[in-house]
């Protein structure tokens, strides 16, 4: 019998441990942490793919160029996608290797995968931009923006004005025949960053496109094209909870499909957070009938054996 493959995606929030303390090392050392379970994991007989989120380091990359733009040209945000997967692919490639010698285990290669993923250019989300990125502005240089760049904007919620872009449906990995010759060879990977990186296809050709893709259902896409044994989202909380932070907050163990296509029709889950990771469990497995987890990094052996997490199920 040959090793299982489980998935994990790593939120790009998840390198982000100390707000106030924000650093290459601090992010390195929040990817470290992780590793090391995912390293117990390899231990146990699983093969290992690897994504992450992007999310904060897009905007630190994003506001860089808004202030040095009257000396350097923008990023487009594809090109933004591609600089947040070397770098974080490279903490992650670090971290594991350092984690191989941490238990005194020969290192198994890893490798960083510039990843691209196909979007529909028909997507209902290119005519209604609502994910916001980057830093908060003032009307007036909102406008100027929407004006010179071509951004969309809006108002949020009081706090100032924000660029809002696309978030289409991820449709294929391009370097899915890649991945699963790199998984021949029993190497881990880390791929699809960020949710890869958006393009659609045109006329035979592909082109970046100024949108960002959620990681989540990027990420279940490939558990699902591999048929992934597991597929494990981590995250910051050891489980899911029912009416999270509420005097009645429920944590959850185990739920079926049906269960947990209850919760979300009865709105437990919020939009920007829970939501998607739900959403691409239930579709995992659903298609797969594999099971999927949600927990957080130091849970992530005692949650696939069962004694930490939240496991959806068929």
């Amino acid at each position: 019998m040959g090793k299982k493959l489980a998935v994990i995606a790593i939120g790009g929030n998840s390198l982000i441990t100390d707000t106030k303390n924000i650093s290459i090392f601090s992010q390195y050392k929040a990817a470290s942490d992780t590793c090391k379970h995912i390293v117990d994991l390899i231990t146990k007989g699983y093969k290992v793919i690897i994504t992450h989120g992007n999310g904060p380091q897009v905007g630190f990359i994003l506001r860089r160029a808004e202030l040095s733009q009257n000396e350097l040209h923008m990023l487009p945000l594809d090109t933004c996608g591609a600089n947040t997967q070397g770098e974080i692919g490279y903490q992650i490639q670090k971290a594991m290797y350092n984690a191989f010698q941490w238990r005194g285990m020969d290192p198994l290669p890893v490798v960083t995968l510039v990843t691209q993923t196909v979007v529909d250019k028909a997507d209902p989300s290119f005519k209604c931009p609502t994910k916001p990125i980057g830093t908060f502005m003032d009307k007036n240089t909102a406008l100027a923006h929407q004006a010179k760049d071509g951004w969309s904007v809006t108002e949020d919620a009081g706090r100032g004005w924000r660029r809002v872009v696309p978030s289409p449906l991820p449709v294929k990995i391009l370097e899915l025949p890649a991945i699963k010759k790199l998984l021949e060879d029993d190497i881990v990977i880390v791929t699809v960053g960020g949710g890869g990186i958006p393009v659609v296809e045109q006329e035979g050709k592909i082109w970046g496109a100024e949108a960002v893709i959620d990681k989540d259902f990027a990420t279940c896409l490939l558990a699902k094209e591999l048929k992934a044994d597991l597929f494990l989202i981590s995250t910051a909380i050891e489980q899911v909870y029912l009416n999270f932070k509420k005097e009645n907050a429920c944590a959850i163990s185990q739920m079926t499909i049906a269960e947990a296509e209850q919760y979300v029709n009865e709105g437990h889950f919020a939009k920007g957070s829970m939501l998607p990771k739900i959403n691409a469990c239930i579709d995992f497995v659903q298609t797969t009938g594999n099971k999927a987890i949600i927990t957080s990094p130091q849970n992530i052996l005692q949650a696939v054996d069962g004694e930490a997490g939240t496991t959806i199920i068929p």
